[in-house]
């Protein structure tokens, strides 16, 4: 009976991964592998997932719940409010520079934590996951920065 739940709960823990954009082109099979690197964390609304000037060290997935992402001192205006599936913080997998931006909980919510560490150890173990992930990655980072600078380009068309 104890195999039955593990394997519902790895189930149940690879199917909400699944509804995550970072790990979309996965299988079920590799949901269930990069699981064993994931870590569940529960955070309480209002609580601080991590604050501006704190050393990144992982990416956080949203399985369940909203957060905001805050700039320093403007705590009160978020810049962004993400949901389940949303990611943030994937900065961390790359690097270790301090984090630009405050993510708290707006509601209790449950987020999957991959350390940059274990991120390694997946590249070294499974790497061809670890590359879709790194492309998901890299497409979602790439969409951001032709936003970043549309908006720039408007900006300095207006002014």
């Amino acid at each position: 009976m104890q195999w039955f739940s593990r394997a519902s709960q790895i189930q149940k823990v690879s199917h909400r991964l699944a509804g995550a954009g970072l790990f979309c082109n996965l299988t079920e099979r590799e949901l269930k592998i990069v699981d064993g690197f994931v870590h569940d964390r529960q955070y309480l609304a209002g609580e601080v997932i991590f604050d501006a000037g704190e050393e990144g060290q992982a990416l956080y997935v949203i399985v369940s719940g909203k957060v905001a992402v805050c700039l320093p001192g403007k705590h009160e205006t978020p810049v962004a409010e993400l949901t389940t599936g949303d990611f943030f913080g994937e900065l961390g997998l790359l690097d270790s520079w301090p984090r630009s931006a405050q993510v708290r909980a707006l509601e209790t919510s449950e987020i999957a934590v991959l350390f940059r560490g274990d991120f390694e150890r997946l590249m070294e173990s499974h790497a061809q996951i670890a590359s879709k992930i790194a492309m998901q990655l890299a497409r979602h980072l790439g969409q951001r920065l032709r936003l970043m600078l549309a908006q720039t380009a408007e900006g300095n068309a207006q002014a």
